[in-house]
């Protein structure tokens, strides 16, 4: 009898990180903001490794999302997605022939400096979690939309918006669900997922809240929580709420957009014009310094994502490198490459290539390797979606999503047999 192989040592850590956060999606799924475990990495296999010259087939195409910049989540057999539609702010569930389910409100819509909606549903068996940019917190029933029970972060933990509107996606630890309304009461709040009472809420950072969303992490026994509010990097005790450490990371309006990226007792960040640090966290039981490990403005990432691959960060610039991708040494921050590519934009790894969308439309598959920026193929979305291409592509279940304004654009990105 051939025996089955044995786990990859990556695969061990990706289904640890899965149990660490209290829910395993199916292998089709990506039921949050960056995927099963927030890496932006993508399990999907048997996927092209080149289109043709007009692209990969368009599948179909969902219409009536409302405006925003929300990527998608995908669970169950459904596709989750939010934007403006009139005043309100509109989740909306699709099949996965792009066909509407239900739209569900959650408060007004955003209507201020870029209008739209930011952030992604986070969907955790039969509930999705959203947050508006005014602060609206709704729990929905994933299959019906139902509303299950709601509220204002903003009003709740006596806080104030920030000037382009709350944008976190919300993070599901266990029966907790994680957000952070920053402010002169607290920081970070883990509420309870089933009812939305206060579990726990961190001391206040003396920061109003970033456009980051939470990642998390564990090292030498102690699970941690980290996130940006206006002006720094924060990490928490993921249990009790405990502010472990505030490390001051400044950019220009406050823009502190990056989901800090945990690896092996260290945590990233990029932000625009500021750049990168790499911070090393020291744990000794329950107490935790962090101290710079590198810092670089040779990448300033804004709001496109960098991935960890291999030991190399991935991403786009914002002003540094005249906005061009860079390649850099997770261990010591060398650059390894800048190139112009195709422009300042947003990524997702899947199935050993990286597939980027710059801010005007334009699509690459992109073959990692941290020598030189190595665009394989490459295509356009159809026009028609308004403002800039910001939402983060995603691959899921053979298939490539594409969110642009009101517009979903689904490709069929499988190998194909002869």
């Amino acid at each position: 009898m051939k025996r089955a192989p044995f786990p990859s040592p990556a695969a061990i850590a990706a289904v640890a990180i899965l149990l660490l956060s209290g829910s395993i999606a199916r292998p089709a799924d990506w039921p949050q903001f960056h995927g099963p475990d927030r890496s932006n990495r993508s399990a999907a296999t048997g996927l092209r490794k080149s289109w043709p010259a007009e692209g990969p087939e368009l599948l179909w195409t969902a219409r009536g999302l409302g405006h925003g910049f929300a990527t998608v989540s995908i669970a169950g057999g459904r596709i989750y997605t939010s934007g403006n539609i009139d005043d309100k702010t509109v989740i909306t569930a699709l099949d996965l022939d792009g066909r509407h389910l239900w739209q569900a409100e959650n408060g007004p819509s955003w209507t201020k400096s870029v209008p739209g909606t930011r952030s992604t549903p986070t969907i955790d068996e039969d509930r999705l979690y959203h947050e508006s940019p005014l602060g609206e917190l709704v729990c929905l029933a994933a299959s019906s939309g139902k509303r299950l029970w709601g509220l204002n972060l903003l009003e709740t933990f006596r806080s104030q918006n920030i000037n382009w509107g709350l944008s976190e996606s919300v993070l599901i630890d266990g029966d907790r669900l994680i957000c952070c309304p920053g402010g002169p009461e607290t920081a970070i709040v883990a509420l309870d997922k089933f009812h939305g009472t206060t579990i726990w809420k961190s001391p206040s950072a003396g920061d109003l809240a970033g456009y980051a969303s939470p990642s998390l992490g564990k090292y030498r026994g102690l699970r941690m929580i980290f996130t940006l509010t206006a002006r720094a990097i924060l990490g928490v005790n993921a249990d009790s709420g405990a502010l472990l450490f505030r490390f001051e990371h400044t950019t220009p309006f406050d823009e502190s957009i990056f989901m800090p990226l945990y690896h092996d007792g260290h945590v990233f960040v990029s932000t625009r014009t500021t750049g990168s640090v790499l911070l090393k966290l020291n744990v000794e039981g329950q107490s935790v310094s962090a101290e710079p490990v590198w810092r670089t403005e040779q990448l300033d990432n804004q709001h496109g994502g960098v991935v960890l691959l291999d030991g190399y960060l991935y991403g786009a610039c914002h002003v540094r490198n005249n906005g061009r991708w860079v390649c850099l040494d997770w261990k010591t921050g060398r650059e390894m490459y800048a190139d112009r590519g195709i422009g300042k934009g947003s990524l997702t790894y899947a199935d050993g290539m990286f597939y980027a969308v710059n801010e005007r439309g334009n699509v690459a598959m992109i073959k990692p390797n941290p020598q030189r920026y190595e665009i394989v193929s490459q295509f356009e979305i159809p026009k028609g979606g308004e403002g800039p291409t910001w939402a983060h592509p995603v691959v899921c279940g053979g298939r490539l999503y594409l969110r642009h304004g009101d517009l979903l654009y689904v490709y069929d990105i499988r190998e194909k047999e002869e």
